[in-house]
């Protein structure tokens, strides 16, 4: 089995949350935009998972798993906020989002 280095692991980790953070910038769509978010959490979590293979402990494991959890947490907060908007304003564009009032 072949290993690939810290170096190249922590780029393709820089590579995937730059493309999670230009979705986040350039959508309007707020499901797009929690999609962009999941990105840039697997992104980190992928750093994580490097940095702790690299030296051989399992804490990179364990905030991965801390980082799942923390997104299926997030994604139910985020759908039910969707439903919300889309419920009362026919829309999903994030714009409309500010005109939401408790």
């Amino acid at each position: 089995m072949t290993s690939f280095s810290m170096e190249h692991g922590l780029i393709l980790a820089t590579i995937i949350f730059m493309l999670g953070l230009i979705g986040l910038l350039s959508r309007k769509n707020i499901v797009f935009i929690l999609m962009s978010v999941e990105i840039m959490l697997n992104a980190a979590g992928l750093a994580f998972v490097v940095a702790g293979s690299r030296w051989s402990q399992p804490d990179g494991q364990v905030m991965f798993i801390f980082i799942l959890a923390m997104a299926a947490a997030e994604v139910s907060i985020a759908l039910a906020l969707i439903i919300l908007l889309h419920r009362k304003f026919k829309t999903l564009d994030a714009d409309a989002a500010h005109n939401m009032r408790g």
